[in-house]
């Protein structure tokens, strides 16, 4: 996936297929390639993947926030001619998403989340790896999955790069507090998007309760759990991600 990101303007992203536009928000620690099974398995059957970098590190500290990245999902989304697309977000690109859906609802034609922040932010900070030597960082990041085996080398390697990089540390820790200070639940009952829910069991980042808080409160949600699967189901359990995704997508219409 790498090798083929496109680069236009401000906007660096990677694409495949043709149809209705998924568009995918990867979280703090999520690279792209998190996603690589989506991409694949939809761009096969009639939808046009899209997975932009979100500017985590790259933006002002003031534009470091979760309502600017919504924001830029706007500006991407008019820049790609896009009418309406289908957003699916991952832990803090769910959350993006739903600020994204808040703020620009006719934009939205579905909302995909998976262990997503937004209603739970002690997530965010507790899980945020302080600085320490690599075993420590490597037990953390194994933690955000069911199966520690999930977390390459590559993976623990990036998150290591991160927690020793002072300024992605500060910013990491703005992104934090924003998430905390942007919580949806008071919005969520009044959002009527399309949502499908799909959750691990086993999360520990955001936990199941977390998903049946956002069940309850949006009206018009679809909640799927996925067994012995941690934070990030897109990646653990990549066939049932797509299974569940693709069923709820055929029930909505989308």
């Amino acid at each position: 996936m790498e090798k083929s990101l496109k680069t236009e303007g401000k906007y660096t992203y990677y694409e495949i297929g043709e149809g209705t536009p998924i568009l995918v928000l990867h979280g703090l620690m999520g690279g792209l390639s998190n996603f690589n099974a989506v991409a694949e398995y939809f761009s096969q059957i009639g939808y046009k993947v899209v997975i932009p970098e979100l500017p985590l590190y790259s933006q002002n500290i003031l534009k470091t926030n979760v309502k600017a990245f919504a924001k830029f999902v706007k500006d991407f989304i008019t820049f790609k001619g896009f009418d309406r697309v289908i957003l699916l977000g991952n832990s803090l690109g769910g959350h993006i998403g739903l600020y994204h859906s808040k703020m620009y609802p006719e934009k939205v034609a579905g909302l995909v989340l998976t262990g997503s922040s937004g209603l739970y932010e002690s997530a965010m900070g507790d899980s945020y790896p302080k600085r320490g030597d690599y075993e420590y960082i490597k037990t953390k990041t194994e933690g955000v999955f069911y199966d520690p085996k999930t977390a390459t080398k590559e993976m623990i390697d990036e998150v290591f790069a991160i927690v020793n990089d002072r300024i992605k540390v500060i910013k990491t820790l703005t992104i934090a507090k924003s998430a905390i200070r942007h919580n949806m639940a008071k919005d969520l009952p009044k959002m009527h998007v399309q949502t499908c829910l799909i959750w691990g069991k086993d999360d520990k980042v955001t936990p199941p309760e977390v998903a049946e808080e956002f069940h309850k409160l949006m009206p018009n949600s679809t909640l799927y759990w996925i067994d012995k699967c941690g934070h990030a189901a897109m990646m653990e359990h990549p066939d049932e991600f797509n299974r569940l995704l693709h069923e709820w997508l055929k029930k909505v219409n989308l």
